[in-house]
């Protein structure tokens, strides 16, 4: 017999293990240390009372941890993790989590739950559509060995401290695609510490920007001015970011399948593509 109850009692550290443990056999390999984790859940919005745990006698053997921010002009909660311990599984949790939780959504007026899912997840991706979930886009993920690269760089790049305003409105016309909710404007913004923000300027404009997450390797954003394209600004933010962050292994995800400007960009960086995401909507 199983209990659900949304997570404020539950500790980082509790939490913590019990996603180590969930997460052991996941088909990506998960190498994230608990100060890792505490600023993965940051960035994506995480809130314990928005979230729903499994528990047998008291033990915690399932989450669905979620986040709420505005999205597309909508109330919107975000799916930021879930999953169940090995042993527990095939009871029905999973699904149970989800009735749960969109119980709670509704009562709290939010309009929509949004998700990413590993499409070769073929179980995953079978229940969310069996729960009313649809697709919105195709995404892939692309992972670099820093080592096996070899920086090269055009122009001269700085760094800010943090992205105002009026910086993330002009930036946002430099993109080809909309962020991911995990490397949105808001995510950025609520993980700021995490990340180096590298830029190019030519006449007094910023024409290029680059962020890359200091620790993890994770590049949430990289764009450049179209009219400024070809002129290996790109490449040259790009090498930059290599220099700010310890990781050796530096990712790109949620790169949206039809932007081949983007994904050409990766694979003449040499990126692998090595994961296929669907990003999939419930409307409440």
């Amino acid at each position: 017999m199983f209990n659900y109850s949304t997570l404020e009692s539950i500790g980082m550290e509790k939490l913590y293990k019990t996603f180590l443990e969930a997460f052991s056999d996941y088909q990506v390999k998960i190498d994230l240390p608990i100060l890792k984790f505490q600023q993965m859940l940051q960035r994506r919005g995480y809130i314990s009372k928005v979230s729903i745990g499994a528990f047998e006698n008291n033990t915690l053997v399932g989450f669905l941890l979620n986040g709420i921010r505005y999205w597309d002009g909508k109330l919107t909660a975000y799916d930021t993790g879930t999953g169940v311990i090995k042993t527990y599984r095939e009871h029905g949790i999973t699904s149970n989590m989800i009735f749960n939780t969109k119980q709670l959504l509704g009562e709290m007026g939010v309009e929509q739950y949004l998700l990413e899912v590993i499409q070769s997840n073929i179980s995953a991706v079978r229940l969310y559509k069996k729960q009313g979930f649809e697709i919105l886009r195709e995404f892939e993920c692309f992972n670099l060995d820093k080592n096996k690269y070899t920086p090269t760089a055009a122009y001269e790049t700085q760094h800010i401290n943090s992205i105002t305003k009026s910086n993330w409105k002009e930036f946002a016309k430099f993109w080809d695609f909309k962020p991911s909710w995990q490397n949105s404007i808001d995510s950025v913004n609520d993980a700021s510490g995490t990340f180096v923000y590298s830029i190019i300027i030519i006449d007094n404009t910023i024409v290029g920007y680059g962020i890359i997450d200091k620790y993890t390797g994770d590049i949430p954003q990289i764009a450049v001015d179209k009219n400024y394209r070809g002129r290996g600004i790109g490449r040259s933010i790009f090498a930059d970011l290599l220099k700010n962050t310890e990781a050796y292994n530096v990712k790109v995800l949620n790169v949206d399948n039809h932007c081949d400007s983007v994904k050409d960009f990766l694979f003449n960086l040499k990126f692998q593509q090595n994961v296929s995401q669907y990003e999939m909507v419930l409307k409440l």
